[in-house]
């Protein structure tokens, strides 16, 4: 071990080890600590590294290779480590930590999938998230090497990409529910990066209501066109309220005909609760003109597949086109459900139960449409003052 004056000169022409030894060290005489090491197997290449001492035990951090970085780039990084190391920061014991915690990549597949594939529904499109974007940004990074600006210039990104604000979103819902489970587990020890990161929270929701002209056209085509099995779906959905996930899965054993009620088990429903929707006159009406009771396990069957409906969308593009609603979705029936309702003067509350939407303020996105029931309370009102006025 040499201490001397290192220049740029000696570090790229003189690095030698001397004969005999395995290894030596050129100590720099300019800046405590910083050394070169130099071994008998890569005569004329050295790597920087830093002595310093933490808890009274003599330490070493490696900097950098000789080849690939200057004598000053090695100073000031030597700097900057000292200056950490005197706040109380030790660079070798977060090297060590930081290899101790696994990656996201083996996180995601041996720890995350397997515990989220039976609990949530929504498992495959979270595979989906992580394996198209996700694993090439952050697979190969250890959990604690993620940092909140690097997730935050990712979700970012996605915009750039062409990618919905709402898409972008679930991408960062994805992770952050990640590395809760992964703190939760005791597999990640810092605080989750991922917060105070703001959503972009658009405001996608697209309604369509049809005025009185247009559901007549609908229920025209609806009562006319050949395709009867999705006609009647459609019939039942715009008379339920029901989402067509829900419609799709009904099984006679939940339809209770004499107490007109249609049960709708947990897992088929959005909201993961049990609930019931009332059959009225017009839903009960489609049940009796199928032929699949008695038959099928299902209610609503396709008779060239004897299976159950799993989709109706090419069917219901020509149905919505023919009726000159080309940007009706089939969503939008329950939308339509909502809005004779409440236009026929019933509550927000009522509305909701018959939707089954578990967070009332879903349901807050129809108040607006109970301005003709209001006018006509207010008018009321105003039919009292006037009557008052006359008799005074």
């Amino acid at each position: 071990m040499a201490i001397i004056k290192l220049t740029q000169e000696l570090v790229s022409n003189g690095l030698t080890c001397p004969p005999g030894k395995g290894r030596t060290e050129y100590v720099d005489a300019d800046l405590p600590g910083l050394y070169i090491a130099v071994s008998r197997s890569s005569s004329g290449i050295g790597t920087y590294q830093l002595r310093y001492k933490y808890n009274g035990i003599t330490k070493h951090k490696k900097i950098g290779r000789t080849c690939d970085m200057t004598l000053a780039e090695a100073r000031k990084k030597a700097r900057e480590l000292k200056a950490e190391i005197a706040l109380g920061a030790d660079p070798r014991g977060q090297e060590k930590a930081i290899k101790e915690v696994i990656t996201l990549r083996d996180f995601f597949n041996d720890h995350y999938l397997p515990y989220v594939t039976p609990r949530k529904r929504s498992w495959k499109r979270d595979k989906e998230l992580y394996n198209l974007r996700i694993d090439t940004k952050f697979g190969n990074k250890r959990l604690n090497q993620i940092t909140r600006q690097q997730i935050q210039e990712f979700h970012s990104s996605l915009l750039e990409e062409g990618l919905a604000p709402a898409t972008a979103d679930h991408h960062l819902k994805f992770l952050k529910h990640a590395f809760n489970l992964a703190t939760d587990w005791g597999l990640f020890r810092d605080k989750n990066p991922c917060s105070r990161i703001p959503l972009f929270r658009p405001d996608n929701r697209v309604e369509h209501y049809m005025n009185d002209e247009e559901l007549a056209r609908l229920l025209k085509i609806l009562n006319t066109d050949s395709n009867r099995p999705v006609c009647r779906i459609a019939l039942f959905l715009l008379s339920t309220g029901a989402r067509l996930n829900e419609a799709l899965k009904a099984t006679w054993s939940h339809i209770d005909e004499e107490n007109r009620t249609w049960r709708i088990p947990a897992t088929n429903s959005k909201s993961k609760r049990i609930r019931s929707i009332p059959l009225n006159d017009t839903a009960l009406e489609v049940l009796a003109e199928l032929s699949t009771k008695g038959k099928h396990e299902f209610v609503f069957v396709n008779a060239e597949t004897d299976a159950r409906y799993t989709t109706v969308y090419k069917v219901w593009q020509r149905l919505r086109k023919e009726a000159g609603l080309p940007h009706l979705r089939l969503h939008d029936l329950r939308h339509q459900t909502a809005s004779m309702l409440i236009n026929s003067g019933y509550t927000l509350y009522t509305v909701q139960q018959i939707l089954g939407h578990s967070d009332p303020s879903v349901t807050t996105r129809y108040a607006h449409l109970s301005t003709a029931t209001l006018q006509e309370a207010s008018n009321s009102a105003s039919a009292k003052i006037k009557a008052a006025l006359k008799a005074a």
